[in-house]
């Protein structure tokens, strides 16, 4: 069965990537350098090893190279493994878009669900003086951990689905400090029709949502307190319960990516280039082995 997955996943990198991957791959060669272990196997080989739980790099590279070595014997050394991954990663990102568009389900329920997870590149302790991947990085606070920390968040739109986890519509980075109803807004604003959204208090706002019903989406929050008021009444205390049920799919998504990939733990990650490959090569291998 692995052997199958394997030969189904490089195909599918390998077709991916003679239409549209190369493009992405910019090779800095003034004779279209081309190596002997090829941009195809790399990437196949990182989102194997994932999918087969190894989520740290050299211990996919051991892996490979202890019970795959004779399918890739041009395999080359790990520091230039692990290079190479950096330089993919724009191919990683737009995979990922491509296996999420090929697998998006238009016939469903017109309900979605939306949030927000943490990628954590430094912990509490070192959140402040870490300077790791700076471009995309920066000190936030994750209000359902209760901690601070250093890193990205990631944003997800899913398609609400009966008894199971909801499909993903749309994912997005942003950095860790920005306010969740702030990427929203321009996120939501600019590539989402006709579906109703349950989302967590903190993307209430009247006037964006008077805005978005133009495009025929319902942001449904639970019910607020007043300024005074200690306790909600009946039947807001009961929808704002319904609002929670239904949100409690997504929060379930993201325990389920983190087990499956350990996603939120990206301190051994050192560029930009290396979170973004660190980030979608775990999405993309999710994309293909399970949705």
């Amino acid at each position: 069965m692995k052997t199958l997955n394997l030969t189904k996943l490089y195909c599918t990198v390998c077709d991916y990537y003679d239409t549209i991957l190369f493009a992405e791959v910019q090779r800095f060669s003034n004779n279209n350098f081309r190596p002997k272990f090829t941009d195809e196997e790399c990437i196949t080989v990182y989102l194997f090893g994932i999918a087969e739980g190894k989520f740290e790099v050299k211990a996919l590279y051991g892996f490979i190279k202890d019970y795959w070595y004779d399918w890739f014997p041009d395999l080359p050394s790990y520091q230039k493994f692990n290079k190479r991954i950096n330089q993919l990663a724009p191919a990683f990102r737009m995979l990922f878009e491509l296996l999420l568009n090929e697998k998006r389900d238009e016939s469903g329920l017109r309900d979605h669900v939306l949030d927000s997870m943490p990628v954590i590149v430094a912990n509490a302790k070192r959140s402040g003086s870490a300077k790791s991947a700076s471009g995309l990085c920066d000190k936030g606070y994750c209000a359902s951990k209760g901690m601070y920390y250093y890193g990205v968040k990631l944003h997800a739109l899913g398609q609400r689905t009966i008894n199971s986890l909801p499909h993903m519509r749309m994912m997005k980075l942003s950095a860790a400090s920005e306010n969740d109803i702030t990427v929203a807004k321009e996120w939501l604003c600019e590539n989402v029709w006709n579906v109703d959204i349950y989302a967590d208090k903190m993307y209430a706002n009247k006037a964006w949502h008077e805005e978005l019903r133009s495009q025929n989406v319902n942001i449904i929050t639970p019910v607020k307190l007043k300024k005074g008021q200690k306790t909600l009444k009946y039947f807001d205390a009961l929808f704002s319960s319904m609002v929670s049920a239904t949100r409690q799919s997504i929060e379930s998504f993201f325990n389920w990516i983190q087990q499956k990939t350990g996603i939120q733990s990206a301190s051994k990650v050192r560029s930009d280039d290396g979170l973004i490959s660190f980030i979608f090569a775990r999405l993309a291998s999710l994309a293909f082995f399970y949705w």
